[in-house]
């Protein structure tokens, strides 16, 4: 989740644990420093940059655990690979299509988090890939990523940032979600931006800014837009010289994204294994994030020459490339874990893949049932 085409520079594990208050006193002060020198007033993107990214402070530049399956572990949240590691043994069939497809032998993952992913991803590739690198520049993350993936020595291969041309299969797991947004606040018919003053507390300003599709009805709306996510995608249409990336994010195509009766928007904070929706407390202690919006991020591949493969819930996707079968050799529990990812009240239905390529199309296994580009 740290992308340094967003201007986040490295950083050093921090010299006190995230949940002593002394994390969120430091950030405090640091984003009053921030607001004071812009006026007294930081837009919420700003704002969400420094409170999960600031050197040695925000809370993915910290060394708390973050990622574990039970709180009693000390974690935050967690995602599909620490979940089920068939999770990665069946996103390991279309990626090795795409490497065939594409002519590539390289494999680049963003935000690798524990290194579960990777780890799954390089045990299933085996020789199918050449070099797996990890865009990571957490060091309390990268160190737990290098431990896992010791056994495979320069097979994988750590970077701060992405190389100005590269080919290959990019994976990005629960990495859109964590890109700093906008919050728009539509009051009594106007258009407002949502900040943060120097008293951190919330204050609006009128904007010129719009989301994306209009939404209906007169009331009061909050939402969000994903500047940043969009910049991402377009500075990959850009260094990629051919090759393909997998998305799996939870999100929705805009229609839905502005849907009239979402009308309080979808940031969400999560520590200790529970949600809350307030971003300004406990800085720095626990993760924000916000939904994607999937029709803006293929709109800005497609303008930075990425075309989509196809675009599906990941309950489907993994289906459509095997889980069913490898979940007949399973054991009870191992069934249990994994049916998490496909069922439709768990992760199902709310996460989706986006598939995009650069180079000729073909008939991805992933989609092949289900399909959703056109709802984009």
């Amino acid at each position: 989740m740290m992308l340094s085409d967003h201007g986040r520079p490295s950083w050093t594990i921090p010299t006190v644990r995230p949940e002593t208050p002394d994390v969120t006193t430091a950030l405090r002060s640091l984003v009053r420093q921030s607001t004071a020198r812009a006026g007294g007033w930081l837009p919420f993107d700003r704002f969400m940059a420094l409170a999960l990214y600031a050197p040695g402070l925000g809370y993915y530049a910290n060394a708390s655990r973050k990622f574990g399956s039970l709180p009693s572990s000390g974690s935050d949240f967690v995602t599909a690979p620490e979940m089920s590691p068939l999770f990665g043994q069946v996103l390991a069939a279309p990626v090795a299509e795409a490497l065939l497809e594409t002519g590539t032998h390289e494999v680049w993952e963003f935000g690798a988090g524990s290194g579960a992913l990777a780890l799954q991803l390089v045990q299933s590739l085996g020789g199918r890939v050449r070099r797996y690198h990890i865009v990571e520049l957490s060091a309390s993350l990268r160190e737990r990523q290098q431990e896992a993936l010791a056994p495979f020595g320069a097979l994988v291969q750590w970077h701060d940032e992405l190389p100005p041309q590269f080919e290959g299969v990019v994976v990005g797991n629960e990495v859109l979600d964590a890109m700093p947004v906008k919050l728009l606040a539509r009051k009594a018919g106007d258009w407002f931006e949502r900040g943060v003053n120097e008293a951190l507390a919330w204050e609006d300003r009128p904007t010129a800014l719009r989301p994306t599709h209009a939404i209906e009805g007169p009331h009061d709306y909050l939402t969000e837009v994903h500047p940043q996510a969009e910049a991402f995608v377009r500075t990959l249409g850009d260094r990629l010289g051919k090759g393909a990336a997998f998305f799996i994010d939870y999100g929705f195509p805009e229609a839905e994204y502005y849907h009239p009766q979402r009308n309080m928007g979808t940031l969400m904070c999560h520590r200790a294994h529970m949600a809350d929706t307030d971003p300004l407390a406990d800085i720095g202690q626990k993760d924000i994030t916000a939904h994607v919006n999937f029709t803006g991020l293929a709109v800005a591949a497609q303008e930075a020459g990425l075309s989509a493969l196809g675009y599906a819930t990941q309950g489907r996707f993994l289906l459509n490339c095997g889980l069913a079968e490898r979940l007949q050799a399973a054991t009870l529990q191992e069934r249990t874990a994994a049916l998490r990812l496909v069922a439709e009240h768990e992760m199902g239905e709310l996460f989706k893949v986006l598939a995009l390529h650069k180079g000729p199309y073909w008939d991805a296994m992933g989609f092949r049932e289900g399909d959703r580009t056109h709802t984009l």
